[in-house]
């Protein structure tokens, strides 16, 4: 699990971004095998393998990183090997929380639970990291695939939150298993 949450806080290299939220389009993508919808903004690309070999330098980076031009601003999705059920997310959002108040006892904390979205129960937190450079913004929304966890993170700068955090939760709300 713990190896898992390495990978979850995808923290933003560049401060600025090229794309302003509220003209960010959003078009629903088609992931890991048709088996997941989830709208991206239109103007954000896969981020190349080489970039995120030096973001993400553990070999348990996630599988698929859409990010803006300037590399700030992401979508990240991750299909874990950790069992989950809907049952399970109750007790998941308690161990993310938990764990990454402990790993950052200094993050600012917006809110964590359950909400069902489409259908079925998706378990979320958000909050505020410290980074080298600045304070990162992540709203990490996860629920069950095949028995497995399913784990979605929208991150950016805390000076884009405002503008971006709106965007964040409608990405979290387009989340579509199929």
């Amino acid at each position: 699990m713990y190896k898992t949450l390495s990978l979850l806080l995808f923290v933003g290299i560049s401060i600025f971004s090229s794309v302003n939220a509220q003209d960010a389009e959003l078009e629903v993508k088609t992931l890991l095998n048709d088996r997941v919808e989830l709208k991206i903004p239109t103007s954000f690309n896969i981020m190349s393998e080489e970039v995120m070999k030096l973001k993400y330098p553990s070999e348990r980076r996630p599988e698929i990183v859409y990010s803006d031009e300037s590399g700030g601003i992401n979508v990240g999705v991750s299909f874990t090997d950790n069992q989950a059920s809907q049952d399970d997310l109750f007790k998941l959002v308690e161990t993310f929380e938990k764990t990454f108040s402990n790993v950052y006892p200094s993050a600012e904390w917006f809110g964590f639970g359950i909400q069902y979205v489409n259908d079925r129960k998706v378990g979320y937190i958000e909050f505020i990291t410290p980074a080298i450079d600045t304070e990162i913004y992540n709203l990490m929304f996860f629920t069950d695939l095949d028995g497995k966890l399913l784990i979605c993170t929208f991150n950016c700068t805390r000076k884009s939150i405002e503008e971006w955090s709106g965007t964040a939760h409608e990405i979290l709300n387009s989340l579509n298993i199929l």
